[in-house]
This record gives structure tokens, sequence and C-alpha cells, in this order.
């Protein structure tokens, strides 16, 4: 998929009006029933299947539903589980450019990030209460990039306070295996399920505090996509499943070397020292010499954060990198406006650029995660920073791992609080 872009000077967006605040719109019943033909072959081809747990105690809606987010197909799964019941989608503003009247009619309900949006709990709460309509929410915001849990908003007990309807949860199998995101948008096949559960009924909310709703709901989205194939022993045996894993395995863990690992077709392979390891069928490394430090790859996920964690309790973290600079101001286009520097250290982001034009920063506290992906609507891999008013698309030019980046943001926010 891609998305419109249009290279400008940074002084045309001078001339671009922000988008007005519009309440989301009940969905077009004959755009969902698209959407749900459109998903028949991807739900064919994945032999996906669905159970459900207390949907009894559900009622009739609307709901709250609240979904991991694994791959794109995760939205095709909400059709086909829930429609024609409508639903609005909480999803990312980046995702109306050039499409803002089909989004609107689908009842999609815009935000920004990371960014903290007042506006969405209202739009939330009339999309419920005024349209009678359930809203999706992927909690996690973005795409697991090691296929487990990503931090949770603190305040989503609140929200379930404050909303007051039953919360349905959506637990996808299989659909980060099929596609995971370091992959390079290259699919595999596998079988693709979901676990559909009442997770709280209206008198189970007004009964528990904020705190034990949000302690439910982080206890609900624990899950390690690795581990459940190799328990499972769920075959991936492309030859290309090793393809880019170097964005999310990016130090050597024999070495300790950074941007020298390099992954393709089975094995990942540090160009420093010249360790190998083979990724096997069921998702497991394994050294072609030597030990293998970490054969489940969350693992060695899990100790390049505290490396990161260390090296930031140290005063020695510190990114800085080249990067082409895309603007979101309206939903017209992402604006092309130049190049840049982007700098990130323990006191946050730093950007500028565009002939001195452009100089932009934000706390390390603003968030407690960061927008970054991976080969973002097939132009780059890519760290995106901002406010309500502008987003700020940064796709650096050199080799600039974006996973170290949102480790780095979310330690850094970690230890800031507890400092307090």
């Amino acid at each position: 998929m891609k998305i419109k872009t249009k290279r400008v000077p940074f002084s045309y967006l001078e001339k671009i009006k922000p988008p007005k605040h519009r309440r989301p719109q009940k969905p077009w019943w004959i755009l969902g029933a698209i959407i749900r033909i459109i998903s028949l072959p991807d739900l064919l081809f994945t032999r996906f299947k669905f159970t459900t747990e207390r949907m009894d105690k559900a009622g009739k809606g609307p709901y709250l539903i609240l979904m991991n987010h694994s791959s794109f197909i995760d939205l095709e799964i909400a059709y086909r589980v829930f429609f024609p019941k409508p639903f609005s989608i909480v999803c990312t503003s980046d995702g109306f450019i050039g499409k803002n009247f089909l989004m609107r009619k689908l009842g999609c309900i815009p935000t920004n990030k990371f960014v903290t949006d007042v506006t969405l709990i209202t739009d939330i709460l009339h999309t419920i209460r005024k349209n009678n309509t359930s809203v999706l929410m992927y909690p996690e915001a973005s795409y697991t990039f090691d296929g487990t849990a990503t931090p949770l908003p603190q305040k989503m007990g609140v929200l379930i306070k404050k909303l007051g309807v039953p919360v349905v949860t959506v637990m996808t199998e299989g659909a980060f295996l099929r596609d995971p995101l370091y992959n390079g948008l290259q699919k595999r096949k596998t079988k693709v399920s979901a676990h559909v559960k009442c997770l709280f009924t209206e008198n189970e909310i007004k009964e528990k505090t904020a705190e034990e709703l949000t302690e439910a709901l982080e206890k609900e989205f624990t899950f390690d996509n690795f581990a459940r194939q190799y328990e499972t022993k769920t075959e991936i045996d492309e030859p290309f499943r090793a393809d880019f894993l170097e964005r999310i395995l990016y130090k050597c863990a024999s070495c300790g070397s950074e941007e020298k690992m390099v992954g393709k077709g089975t094995t990942i392979k540090c160009e420093n020292c010249g360790k190998a390891y083979e990724m096997d069928i069921y998702g497991r490394l394994k050294a072609q010499s030597g030990e293998t430090e970490f054969p489940h790859i969350p693992d060695w996920y899990s100790w390049e954060r505290e490396c990161v964690k260390q090296e930031i309790i140290n005063n020695a973290y510190h990114l800085e990198t080249e990067v082409e600079i895309g603007v979101m101001a309206d939903y017209k286009a992402i604006y092309m406006v130049g190049s840049g520097i982007l700098t990130h250290t323990s006191d946050g982001f730093t950007l500028k650029g565009t002939d001195s034009q452009l100089e932009y920063s934000q706390s390390a506290t603003s968030s407690y995660g960061l927008y970054a992906d991976y080969y973002w609507y097939e132009i780059g891999d890519v760290i995106c920073i901002g406010n309500k008013k502008r987003l700020y698309y940064c796709f650096p030019k050199q080799k600039a791992n974006v996973a170290k980046a949102r480790l780095a943001a979310e330690e850094i926010y970690k230890l800031k609080q507890n400092s307090d």
C-alpha cells in the first residue's frame, strides 16, 4: 500500500489550513460489505477461524473492541467477526491521506499516534452514545516488532470506566507469523485464527476500579508469537523467513557491534565478527558455530532493550542521523520538504533542517512510546514525531535502526517517570 506524497518547499506549509475537526459518522453498511467481500481471499487462504468466550454476556452492543495489532489482515478479521454490526475504527490520521471521504464514510476516527488527543475521547463517546456504534481500537497503537505485546496506554482503565460499555477483546494467532513487519511485506503460508472474548460486562466495569481494569487488560495483552509458533510446531518454511531480520536484531549478540547484522534467506549474520545464525522452520535461531546466545528472538530483542537502557543510564545513548522529512499538515498528502538532522537523546527529539527553516523539539516525557515503522507505505523505515498540529516523518538516509529508537524512547520515558 502506498500513500500520496507531494514535494514542496518548506514555506508552502504556511499556506495549508489544518483540517477542521469533524465528528465521526455512522459507518455506511455497503462499504463494510465491500470490505468483507474483498477480505475473502486472504481469509480463505489462511483458513481463518475464530472462537468466542462469554459473548453471551456482552449483549447486543455497542462495545469497545480491543484488538492486538500484527498486520493488515487484522482489519479483515474484524469485518469477518463483527459485520454486519456497525463499528468505527480508531486509526492513525495518515490513513486518511488521499481518502478522507472514504474513511469518513467507513466511520473511522483519526488520531495521531503517541500524541495527546483529548478530542479522541469525545469522538469515541459520540460514536458509542450518539451513533450507537461500537468502537474498535488497537490499544498498542503500533504493530509489534518482535511478536510480543507492546506497551499499552496507562489510562485505558479510566477510558473503560468512562465509556461504561462491554469490552470485547480480539486476540489473533498466526497473523504475525504470516506477515511480520520486519520481513518486507513478504507473506508466508500459515493458518490464522482469533479468539473473541467479552472481557468486561457493564456490571463488571462498575464493580472494578480503573487500576483493576488496566491490570486485567494488560494481562490479556500478554503474548509471544514466536514462543507460540515453537510450542505448536507451526512450520514457516519459506526461504525468505530471515530477510531483513536485522531490523529487529540490529546488535550482534556475540561481538556487540551494531548495524552490522544482515538477515537474508534463512540466516542472519554479523559482518563484523562473521558469526551466523540459522532460523529454523519453527522460528528458532541456532548458531552455525559456537554458542547460540539467544535461540528465542524476543529474548535477543529484550537483551537489546537492556543494552539501550544501560546506554541511557550511562549518558551514552545518542542518535544523530540525516533524514528525508515528510510533513503531515492536512489529509491531502505527505509533504516532502527536504533533508534535515534528527537527534535523539535522553532529553527527547530534535529535528532541524530544510535550510534552517525547520526546528522542532519534543520532550522525552511527551509520550510513553514512539511511532516507528519499517518500509512505511513503501517509502522507507521511519521515525515519526510531532504534535496535534503537525507530524514529521523522518526517513533515515544512512543505516539507522528505528527499532533501537523506539526501545530508547520507551526506556527513557520509564526512567524519567520513575525519577519524578
